[in-house]
């Protein structure tokens, strides 16, 4: 029989309170701890099929906003934002061993920001407003810019193909602004200004143009110098979980129809020729990711009966189950594959705080080889 997804083994019962008496140490722990293996293993109760189990749910750990890059490029580690030493903080997961180390300890530091650059090398994010930049092997930072006053950020941050800049949002009461600052000498301008206050910018492969989202409505794209700026002519309802394929010349979305008795879809725009087209029908994903050549799909769904992470292969639209996330909030699961497409990782509070979980998918998913940033 299944080990059920609520009832986790003897040991790892006895792992979960040792880690929750672990807590009081580790919060006199700071920047460059190292701290040892959460991971546990367990049976899905739907699937059977082998589920870890990364981070311990008695301290909440969490993925940054989807626009950001999180995991190495040759998917050996995974950056994410963890309360375990009593305030939100950088952590940096060996998805090898599964130690995590501590990257940073700044107040008010904002998890939604990280993300590495192309390189791996090195990593950005906002604590107080300010932009820090950090080196990866010495853990060394420096302040790169500060929001003015009256502004505050905006959820995402995007760090440019040529690892010399970084794109986000900012906003002022209603109104929004998308900026660019460079890494060497934090010089900053304004891409847009905007009406309202846009998240998750992407940068389009391969082309000097930036996507960003108009919160609850549609997606924006603009030249990188603000020209021709406009909303995307996609299908009527709310898009989600965009992602660009790797040669820039589609973007792939989950639509949210207005008519909630329909099924949620995921679809393909192509800027270029300005066309919408249905790729696939979902089981009501929430939120969805796809490996690099955008050939399989990873989608959490929000049915209440079935909640659950699903494999879709885009040639013959075809699903398969992984796994249970059960989520309270399944929008917030966030599934992306690794950079080589053998792992799937989500978030879930199925066992108590938000905790990251991986599931293996070599013998369901080609490798994918060579540079995957």
């Amino acid at each position: 029989m299944a080990v059920s997804a609520h009832r986790l083994s003897r040991r790892a019962l006895l792992a979960s309170l040792a880690a929750g008496a672990a807590l009081a140490s580790d919060s006199k722990k700071g920047k460059g701890e190292t701290f040892e293996s959460d991971s546990m293993p367990y049976s899905d109760a739907a699937t059977e099929f082998q589920v870890y189990r990364l981070t311990d749910p008695t301290y909440s750990s969490t993925l940054p906003a989807a626009s950001s890059r999180i995991i190495s490029r040759n998917s050996g580690s995974l950056l994410f934002c963890c309360d375990r030493t009593g305030s939100p903080q950088a952590f940096r997961l060996d998805l090898k061993s599964g130690d995590t180390q501590q990257l940073t300890d700044h107040a008010q530091m904002e998890g939604s920001s990280l993300t590495l650059l192309p390189d791996s090398r090195s990593f950005c994010y906002f604590a107080e407003n300010v932009l820090y930049l950090v080196n990866l092997a010495t853990l060394r930072e420096r302040p790169i810019y500060t929001i003015p006053d009256g502004w505050e950020m905006c959820p995402g941050v995007n760090a440019g193909a040529d690892g010399a800049h970084v794109t986000f949002g900012e906003k002022q009461g209603e109104r929004g602004r998308l900026r660019s600052v460079t890494f060497l000498q934090g010089a900053a301008r304004t891409i847009v200004e905007t009406p309202f206050a846009l998240s998750e910018p992407m940068e389009r492969p391969l082309r000097s143009q930036i996507l960003y989202r108009q919160p609850g409505k549609g997606l924006w794209l603009v030249n990188t110098d603000g020209r021709q700026n406009r909303e995307l002519k996609l299908a009527a309802g709310v898009a989600v979980s965009a992602h660009w394929a790797a040669d820039g010349k589609s973007l792939f979305y989950l639509n949210l129809p207005d008519d909630t008795t329909q099924l949620n879809t995921i679809r393909e725009y192509t800027p270029d020729q300005d066309g919408d087209k249905l790729v696939a029908k979902t089981s009501q994903y929430a939120s969805f990711g796809c490996n690099r050549d955008t050939s399989v799909f990873v989608g959490a769904s929000r049915n209440v009966a079935s909640p659950v992470i699903l494999l879709m292969l885009k040639v013959n639209r075809r699903e398969f189950t992984l796994c249970e996330h059960r989520a309270h909030h399944p929008e917030t699961t966030s599934p992306l594959f690794a950079p080589d497409a053998q792992r799937i990782y989500f978030q879930s509070d199925l066992h108590g705080k938000p905790a990251l979980y991986s599931v293996h998918v070599e013998r369901l998913v080609e490798k994918i080889e060579g540079d995957s940033q």
